[in-house]
């Protein structure tokens, strides 16, 4: 296989830098814990639907997805497509609540909800199955620059985790928001340019279907089956709404409309995105037909095809995708190590200062901890099983009492500690049994925790959590005053605007500048394209804004 050549790391080394710019502008910026981690819940909704599009979208995709896609086809968007309605539906049902919480971390509302004990519980059960799966899209991309450069695995899983987590010490939450924006930009431009040229050089879709039948049908191979994506989907559902970051970002905006906005719009991005980005792993089966892994189908067709430079800037939005996912989840992990652990348990009247510095060393273990288990990964089957699987084992059993509790009152803490236990013992055992099929395993395991969360419902809990009960759904049962709402300053607009048109500007020089070797080629004019579609937006975002102007009556 190609490896990237001088202009390509001439490409990546720009890209960084850019990163690092908008990382160190925002360093000023956060002051406090709450501005670390929410952002002052005055992020807009726009910015923290995108950033949360790229939680979920990292080099996973073009790894386990594009695998799918190589072998089986366009079922791969089937599959992935399992985020839109878990978002969409996720929104409507939790968005609005999780927003009137008012919490920091989303595992703060279980001790008022339930009690410290069980708060305490899902911390680090949830702490455990995020650092498995940032261990997997660390994998991720690892096998990808491993794929790319002459660098072996380990070494690469090392150097990318420690970029991720420098990256995320600095600037918080409005970094990891600023950066997802930008990197949607230039992942969604890097990806319009590959797909042309695969579809192209495999003769178009009408070739595929002739050549390819079954793999351009959406439910094929074991994957399609109806019984396997709906549990995949329910999963999907579950793990979606559970998810500590998804819920960090409807805390990051103005109220609960903008909370539902961010989910919705987050599955309106999924929904039109996925075919584009999996395009091109579905033409490799024609492509490279004879490729010996299939989760290096993307990056195979990428160095196939895209010249010198181009491929550096895809490798560059790869990378920036996955730093953008761990990023969002580093950064709510260190929420939950400095709140629910060293403030609540160690020191309660800690001073902001101390917070700070707590948060960004817990950043720093969370990104060493990484890294040391990435490697293993491996040993799970690849990228896809490895997530399916800790997903299945411990997604459920946090999933059931942090969901149900925040819809139903009666259940308390004793039936929510219970059914998380019942749940990962029952996860455990049934994935390590052969005979029992993921499926049945998935649909067992759930039926258990959701039985053993209702069953005591007769022992109820005590008077004191009962009302304490009673006092959270009234508070997330009122629309939050008009007065409570914050709002992002005029400084913040400026400074979020300079940084945007910078941003584009340097994106769209950075195209630009690597198309002209390749001018000549199709591939090479994508790339210019592309770049003067970032210099365009960075134009208009220069434009003053309008001001608002009163009628005369």
């Amino acid at each position: 296989m190609q490896h990237l050549q001088g202009l390509d790391y001439a490409a990546i080394g720009i890209y960084i830098a850019l990163m690092a710019v908008i990382g160190l502008s925002f360093g000023w910026f956060v002051k406090d814990i709450g501005g670390y981690f929410t952002g002052g819940s005055a992020i807009p909704w726009v910015m923290s639907a995108i950033s949360n599009f790229m939680a979920w979208f990292s080099t996973f995709v073009f790894i386990a997805y594009a695998g799918i896609a190589h072998q089986h086809g366009l079922v791969a968007v089937t599959v992935y497509w399992s985020t839109v309605p878990a978002c969409v539906l996720g929104a409507v049902v939790f968005a609005a609540r999780w927003r009137r919480t008012g919490f920091t971390t989303p595992t703060e509302y279980l001790e008022v909800r339930y009690n410290l004990g069980l708060r305490q519980v899902v911390t680090w059960v949830g702490l455990l199955m995020r650092f498995l799966d940032n261990m997997v899209r660390l994998y991720a991309i690892a096998v990808f620059i491993a794929a790319a450069t002459p660098l072996p695995l380990v070494p690469a899983i090392v150097v990318s985790g420690v970029i991720v987590t420098v990256f995320n010490i600095v600037g918080g939450v409005w970094s990891v928001v600023v950066m997802g924006t930008v990197q949607f930009v230039i992942l969604v431009l890097s990806c319009l340019i590959l797909v042309p040229l695969a579809l192209g050089d495999a003769g178009g879709l009408a070739a595929l279907r002739e050549r390819i039948p079954e793999h351009m049908t959406w439910f094929n191979g074991p994957k399609g089956s109806l019984l396997w994506l709906s549990v995949f989907y329910f999963m999907i559902f579950v793990k979606v709404n559970e998810n500590w970051t998804i819920i960090q970002r409807y805390a990051c905006v103005r109220d609960e409309r903008e909370a539902v906005k961010v989910g919705v719009w987050t599955g309106a991005v999924f929904l039109v995105s996925l075919p584009v980005f999996l395009l091109p792993a579905v033409a490799s089966k024609v492509l490279l037909p004879d490729l010996p892994d299939p989760e290096m189908a993307y990056v195979a067709l990428a160095l196939k095809l895209l010249p010198a430079g181009v491929m550096g800037i895809l490798f560059s939005s790869m990378f920036a995708a996955t730093m953008s996912s761990l990023n969002a989840d580093y950064n709510v992990m260190a929420g939950v190590l400095t709140n629910d652990v060293y403030k609540r348990l160690v020191n309660p009247a800690a001073p902001q200062a101390r917070l700070m510095l707590v948060a960004r060393v817990s950043t720093a273990v969370v990104g060493a901890i990484v890294i040391a288990g990435a490697s293993f990964i491996r040993h799970f089957g690849g990228a896809f099983e490895a997530n399916k699987l800790f997903t299945g084992i411990l997604a459920i059993p946090i999933g059931v009492p942090l969901l149900l509790g925040i819809l139903v009152r009666r259940p308390g803490p004793a039936a929510a500690g219970l059914s998380i236990l019942a749940g990962v013992v029952a996860g455990i055992v049934l994935n390590g049994m052969p005979r029992v099929s993921w499926e049945a395993a998935t649909l067992i395991e759930t039926a258990i925790c959701t039985a053993v969360y209702f069953a005591p419902l007769k022992r109820r809990s005590t008077p004191e959590s009962a009302a304490a009960a009673g006092a959270f759904f009234e508070r997330i049962g009122r629309p939050i005053p008009e007065a409570e709402k914050p709002a992002i300053g005029d400084d913040t607009k400026r400074a979020l605007r300079k940084l945007f048109v910078f941003s584009f500007v340097v994106s769209g020089a950075l195209f630009i500048g690597m198309s002209l070797p390749s001018i000549a080629s199709t591939s090479g004019r994508l790339s210019c394209a592309a770049g003067g579609l970032c210099l365009l937006g960075a134009a208009l975002l220069a434009l003053p804004p309008r001001r608002k102007t009163r009628e005369n009556a």
